[in-house]
């Protein structure tokens, strides 16, 4: 993704901060809940990472992914076989908390670079026509939004814009190569994957 995307007394200062949830986890400045639920579900943080664009390395957004219990290995590390996780037929989410405004043209440039990177340079025609309809619903995002992708299985991925759901773009066939963006072998930026894999936030 470009910026533009190319165009935050010792004892008395303590009691002034609010305490910090112990499920919450953070990265960027930005929690996350440790757990949640997918489509009825229970998930855990499997990690984050920080989209960073141009070489000034701009934080654009904090990236949150979670993954049903049982898909994660014991012992709290993250599930890190990217491929493994993009083939899962079970729910996923994964949550974009955006910490600077992105114009809309700028995500969608971002997206269709995103499934053009799978396609040899171009989006992969079974898979424009539903590029084209998640694009319609983008919107600009301010600091503090977040856009939220939920795999349902069976049935595609619901697009959340701020907790507000706009819709569901159909097949498994387009849930795997969206998530293969921040998951595949060409990452926006590998820092990113790296985080989502249950590696640390950087």
């Amino acid at each position: 993704m470009r910026i533009a995307l190319t165009g935050l007394g010792v004892l008395g200062l303590l009691a002034l901060c609010p305490a910090r949830p112990a499920s919450a986890a953070v990265c960027g400045g930005v929690e996350f809940p440790q757990t949640i639920e997918v489509q009825g579900v229970p998930a855990a943080l499997n990690g984050l990472g920080i989209r960073k664009a141009t070489f000034l390395k701009v934080h654009v957004y904090v990236a949150a992914l979670y993954l049903p219990r049982g898909e994660r290995p014991s012992g709290g590390a993250g599930a890190t076989d990217a491929r493994a996780i993009i083939a899962s037929p079970g729910p996923m989410e994964l949550v974009l908390h955006f910490v600077r405004g992105v114009g809309s043209r700028d995500i969608r440039n971002a997206f269709e670079e995103g499934f053009a990177t799978q396609g040899g340079g171009r989006v992969p025609v079974a898979l424009a026509s539903r590029v084209a309809l998640l694009n319609s619903w983008v919107q600009d995002m301010r600091s503090g939004e977040s856009m939220t992708f939920v795999r349902i299985p069976g049935r595609g991925v619901e697009l959340d814009l701020d907790g507000r759901m706009v819709g569901v773009v159909t097949g498994e066939d387009f849930a795997q190569a969206l998530f293969a963006i921040w998951l595949g072998d060409h990452p926006p930026n590998p820092e990113l994957k790296a985080g989502l894999l249950g590696g640390s936030c950087n």
